[in-house]
């Protein structure tokens, strides 16, 4: 194998190992001899790659990438090589198997990547769903799903380089969900409540100066966790009267209400009073038995009764988040809940398909993940209930470990699309990120690539260690940009 193209493949064998499992394979093929074989060249404008399995074998070419840009050239070729390779991998795998996933040979999380970037390039929607097609094996209603999304999204503000998004992180929840793997721990006996807010105030209130002096403009505020409605009011409240003296004008603020539990009539009346643009009460199930299996301390009723105290206090816009494909749920389950969902009429949904992430207890429980195709129907029927509700499809993403490799989507109805939601996914506006877990993210648009600056995730290191959390993030966005290039 070259030099150029055995070093671009050189770190690709988890990717290659995620291709395999998608497939439902033993990594054991993968042990040695691992009784995948592959063969990679460079001819002269040309890469080959092929991979064999005992009598079978399937091969992919694609050009060399050339750029006047010896830096950009680099970059373009490594992504070509190691996309050439999961694509020769995965012809493989079908004529192994001959099962076609719905996202073909996408194991990335953002597909949505793929299509906005055909669509810049200038094909018009119908040629970009093609490429995905012919090229990457997508089903024909993935793709078009894309599409959907895409023309949703370039409606919105543009976003880019002139503009920083602010997460804020609160890693207190009233339980642990059984499939959470997020950076939050259980509120208890809340003794961690007040040291954890007055170092987090210290971080923003260092740091908020960062967009002004790095010379850009706040775009959006999404304040999550954990489940932030779960500080006691008194710190509530404080929070949000931080978030609007040092980010004033944001052109949309969220807060994650997750639990219905954690909700009081004034604390939505201090979220309205704050401006808050967006909140969201996340049933996940609106089956009373699931909720119990998955660890959640409320009811379905008490998500009627926030969703009803919300309204009441005219919060202009409610997210619902649910799940398909929780455990022991069945299609009739999850029917129930998008009945609930078109009776509660939030403005927008996101469908998630159920994901065992490795730190979750459904992970070290070795729970096993549900049948793919009831989970995809399941999927199919949040679809149909967002379109009945009125809403488009505006964001989407995937994880590992996903039920039937399916996708998250989240859908609203015209003009609520959450600017946030589609920034993080896509990767296209800068991320300011406070708070014990958070990852600050500078974008750099020239060179196609991201600079991260995370925040130890551990309550208390975070506690004992806000200062050094704050000068990563100055680091971040003043430094010289070309110093991204020395060596």
């Amino acid at each position: 194998m070259n030099g150029e193209l055995s070093s671009a493949l050189e770190t690709i064998g988890p990717e290659l190992l995620a291709m395999t499992r998608l497939f439902g394979l033993p990594d054991g093929y993968w042990d040695p001899p691992a009784r995948y074989v592959m063969h990679a060249e460079e001819l002269p404008d040309l890469y080959r790659i092929a991979f064999t399995f005992d009598a079978l074998s399937a091969e992919r070419t694609a050009p060399v990438p050339s750029e006047a840009d010896p830096h950009l050239q680099a970059l373009h070729r490594r992504r070509a090589a190691r996309r050439l390779c999961k694509q020769a991998l995965y012809d493989l795998l079908r004529k192994m198997t001959g099962i076609h996933p719905p996202w073909g040979s996408l194991t990335g999380v953002r597909p949505t990547h793929l299509m906005l970037e055909a669509l810049a390039e200038g094909l018009s929607p119908e040629a970009a769903v093609r490429r995905l097609v012919t090229e990457y094996d997508v089903t024909l209603p993935k793709a078009e799903l894309l599409a959907e999304i895409a023309a949703v999204q370039r409606k919105l503000p543009a976003p880019g380089d002139a503009f920083m998004d602010v997460y804020i992180g609160i890693p207190f929840c009233t339980t642990r969900c059984a499939y959470c793997s997020f950076s939050s721990g259980e509120i208890g006996n809340g003794r961690l409540v007040t040291p954890y807010m007055e170092a987090l105030e210290k971080e923003i209130r260092a740091c908020a100066p960062l967009i002004r002096r790095s010379g850009r403009s706040l775009r959006a505020l999404y304040v999550g966790g954990g489940t932030p409605t779960a500080l006691p009011e008194k710190e509530f409240r404080r929070l949000l009267d931080i978030i609007r003296g040092c980010f004033p004008d944001a052109c949309e603020t969220t807060v994650e209400a997750g639990r219905p539990d954690t909700l009081s009539r004034d604390k939505l009346r201090a979220i309205r009073e704050a401006e808050i643009s967006r909140i969201s009460i996340n049933p996940q199930t609106m089956n009373d038995r699931t909720l119990q299996v998955i660890g959640r301390a409320h009811t379905a009723q008490q998500v009627r009764e926030a969703y009803a105290l919300a309204r009441e206090e005219n919060i202009p816009h409610i997210n619902m988040d649910v799940i398909a494909g929780l455990p022991g749920e069945e299609e009739p389950d999850f029917a129930r809940t998008m009945e609930a969902a078109v009776r509660l009429h939030p403005e927008s949904l996101t469908v998630h398909t159920l994901a065992i992430k490795r730190s979750s207890r459904m992970s070290l429980e070795n729970a096993p993940l549900p049948d793919g195709e009831k989970t995809a129907r399941m999927v199919d029927l949040g679809l149909q209930t967002a379109r009945a509700l009125g809403m488009e499809p505006y964001y989407l993403y995937r994880q590992k470990y996903m039920a039937g490799n399916l996708e998250n989507t989240g859908y609203a109805l015209p003009g609520h699309a959450c600017l946030y939601n589609v920034d993080i996914m896509e990767e296209t506006s800068h991320i300011l990120a406070l708070g014990a877990g958070g990852i600050s993210k500078r974008i750099w648009p020239d060179e196609g690539h991201i600079t991260r600056a995370p925040n130890v995730s551990n309550i208390q290191e975070y506690i004992s260690r806000v200062e050094e959390m704050i000068q990563r993030k100055s680091d971040l966005f003043l430094q010289d940009p070309a110093s991204q290039n020395e060596p």
